[in-house]
């Protein structure tokens, strides 16, 4: 072997011992990423409790939507998270259930599939969602039967309400997808 083919070889191992080297280190500096990552999840909880935020399990429904237990005015509920609805809404059918005073709106909702639905408005409520509570709560009531209507047919339970952006913006609200968790502050 010429002395020159002997030199290219030599450089031919050199640049692939030091290829492989920096490899190896790429994929030890991903999977250290990986490693961090996955702990900055796990603690998020920890983070947010010692922030002072409440932690409420979510429960996910074959409708794709999270259900969550709630109180108002004291009294237990079943609700759907909405982070799309802009008030928390009970059903007209509930009103008594949950000691709701209203009073007429001229605001029409719209939602769900339905239109220009006519509303009614009670103000001063408790909302207690898991330890987090939260006093002189305005709900919207309205008929809920087109959200209950499209759970039962895809064999979910029906709910007594919405919770809405509402009450998850006054909650400063963290929903944690990957583990079912509501944070509330």
């Amino acid at each position: 072997m010429s002395s020159r083919s002997s030199l290219n070889a030599s450089l031919y191992k050199c640049v692939w011992v030091s290829v492989m080297t920096m490899a190896s280190k790429i994929i030890v500096l991903v999977q250290l990423s990986l490693n961090k990552s996955v702990a900055m999840t796990n603690k998020l909880g920890e983070y947010l409790l010692d922030q002072g935020y409440k932690k409420t399990k979510l429960h996910f429904t074959r409708t794709n939507h999270f259900k969550i237990g709630a109180k108002i005015n004291g009294i237990k509920g079943q609700f759907i998270v909405d982070t799309g609805a802009s008030n928390s809404c009970i059903g007209f059918d509930e009103a008594e259930q949950f000691k709701l005073v209203s009073k007429d709106s001229d605001i029409l909702a719209a939602g769900a599939g339905s239109t220009n639905m006519e509303t009614k408005v009670s103000e001063d409520n408790t909302v207690r969602i898991g330890n987090w509570k939260k006093d002189k709560m305005v709900l919207v009531l309205f008929n809920l039967s087109h959200v209950n209507t499209a759970l039962v047919n895809h064999e979910s339970e029906p709910v007594d309400g919405i919770i809405g952006a509402d009450i998850l913006k006054k909650g400063k609200a963290v929903i944690d997808y990957g583990k079912n968790y509501l944070y509330l502050k």
